[in-house]
């Protein structure tokens, strides 16, 4: 959820802190060939800071709660930006948006030049149901069907994957489209493999946010139907020496892992009950899943995930769950979907390890070159930073930090107007960062979904922010977000 305008940068105090501020973004800069225009469309500055490294980079303001949107006046941008899918149409380009917090997904409609002129709510609390994390947009090009924006419910072990279509007119904006061959569980993002890793079938990998006793799961969907999202089997992942204990697998070592069947037919509850049956991983809470970009077969099967981690308590208290956040990389069978060999590739609990600065992991974005890691605080009180993005190069394995989020705690002004003056270290949070390179025809740029969950009616008097998406089972959110487009990060 990222904004992004005018900036003035104070050198010294950026000499001071090591960090280098969005640089004044008050100009037109216009890709010729494309038509694209990176400027800030939006009032809300944008709420990251560019580390050391990544002075290149340019951010800019695309969207926020406070934008009037000229083809639709009364729209506003909903708070808890999360999980987002870009299409093209025509010579414009559709974006869909996850309100967390507000349980709704809205729809941006882009000019030519990236700029957004119209909004829509396609689902909101009355057929969301559930808090909506991280999505995924299917498309027939990669996954063999498509366009389908993919996105889970979370929050309740009975909540579904809903599969929503980008261009299409919803009168009813509680019609769900609930794929419920897809399984119910309280799941974070449900990501389809490309469609030439496993030639005629369909394969989804799905995890699962929960810290109860089951624990959170990898779950995999797979069809011998190409686009069949409703008659497939359902799997989750264990260790073939079936070792349930996720801090029993350590960084450095490799482990044989396999997928097992349990009946489709299953609630929630009763998939939970399957865990220990089973003895699938325990993991502390999976977070999001991708898979390393290519135009080889392979890259689809190699997979990456988070587990974002939960306190050393309850059913933790044991440490058999990673506390800090993890992130793993699982290399499916060449032939065989359903085996595959594990690896922890960083891990926050190492004190001495390149992750030690980890602050629980949850969204992930998978390059050709590099996986992106998003800090989402779960504030155990020992947070000493303000949520970073990192960035893992996969053939080199070295970990850098790429932004930091800006709480504008000492602009003056803005304090107030983000209500952050008091905000606590880590308390913001990113959504998806979206790689939309080969959509909008410009190498290395990406949208960002941004948190910044002290931006509230509450603090600011703005009742704009509150029931945003109108729905009648509206949880009564008022937190305002934003979207940010960031040009120049290596892919």
């Amino acid at each position: 959820m990222l904004t992004v305008r005018k900036q003035i940068c104070l050198l010294s105090l950026m000499a001071a802190c090591g960090l280098l501020s969005c640089k004044n973004n008050d100009h037109r800069d216009t890709n010729p060939e494309t038509g694209i225009a990176f400027k800030d469309q939006s009032k809300t500055p944008a709420l990251i800071k560019k580390l050391t490294g990544f002075e290149g980079t340019e951010v800019y303001a695309l969207i926020g709660s406070d934008d009037t949107l000229s083809e639709s006046k009364d729209f506003i941008f909903g708070g808890s930006a999360d999980g987002a899918g870009l299409v093209k149409q025509g010579d414009k380009y559709i974006m869909l948006v996850n309100h967390e917090d507000n349980f709704a997904v809205s729809r941006i409609t882009l000019d030519k030049t990236f700029k957004p002129v119209k909004g829509e709510y396609i689902m909101n609390t009355n057929g969301g149901q559930w808090r909506l994390c991280s999505a995924t947009m299917a498309m027939p090009e990669e996954h063999g069907f498509g366009p389908l924006y993919l996105t889970c419910g979370e929050s309740n072990e009975e909540a579904n994957v809903h599969g929503l279509d980008p261009f299409a007119t919803y009168n009813d904006v509680s019609s769900s489209h609930v794929l419920k061959g897809l399984g119910f569980r309280s799941a974070e993002n449900a990501v389809p493999l490309p469609q030439k890793t496993y030639t005629g079938k369909s394969i989804i990998l799905i995890g699962e946010d929960d810290d109860a006793a089951s624990g959170g799961q990898l779950f995999m969907y797979i069809s011998d139907k190409v686009g069949d999202l409703q008659n497939g089997k359902q799997y989750m992942l264990r260790r073939t020496d079936l070792n349930q204990r996720e801090t029993d697998i350590r960084t450095g070592n490799t482990y044989d892992v396999e997928f097992v069947n349990y009946s489709s037919d299953l609630t929630g509850a009763q998939v939970s009950a399957q865990v220990d049956q089973l003895k699938a991983i325990k993991f502390g809470r999976v977070e999001d899943v991708d898979y390393r970009k290519g135009t080889d077969k392979a890259a689809g099967r190699e997979i990456y995930f988070t587990a974002t981690g939960q306190d050393k308590s309850g059913y933790n208290a044991d440490g058999s769950r990673t506390m800090y956040g993890r992130v793993y990389r699982l290399i499916l069978d060449e032939t065989n979907p359903l085996k595959g060999k594990l690896e922890v590739i960083l891990d926050g609990d190492d004190d001495n390890g390149p992750a030690k600065e980890f602050q629980d992991p949850d969204n992930i974005c998978v390059t050709k070159n590099y996986v992106y890691i998003q800090e989402d605080s779960n504030g155990y009180g020992t947070e000493d930073h303000d949520a970073y993005i990192y960035q893992y190069n996969i053939a080199t394995k070295e970990l850098k930090k790429v932004f930091e989020l800006d709480h504008r705690r000492n602009v003056p002004g803005d304090a107030q107007k983000f209500g952050s003056a008091n905000s606590k270290k880590g308390s913001w949070e990113y959504g998806a960062l979206v790689d939309i390179s080969d959509i909008i025809g410009v190498e290395n740029t990406f949208t960002l979904s941004v948190q910044p969950h002290s931006w509230t009616t509450a603090a600011t008097g703005n009742q704009r922010y509150t029931n945003a998406d109108g729905g009648a089972r509206s949880k009564g959110d008022d937190q305002a977000s934003q979207i940010v487009l960031i040009k120049g990060l290596p892919r």
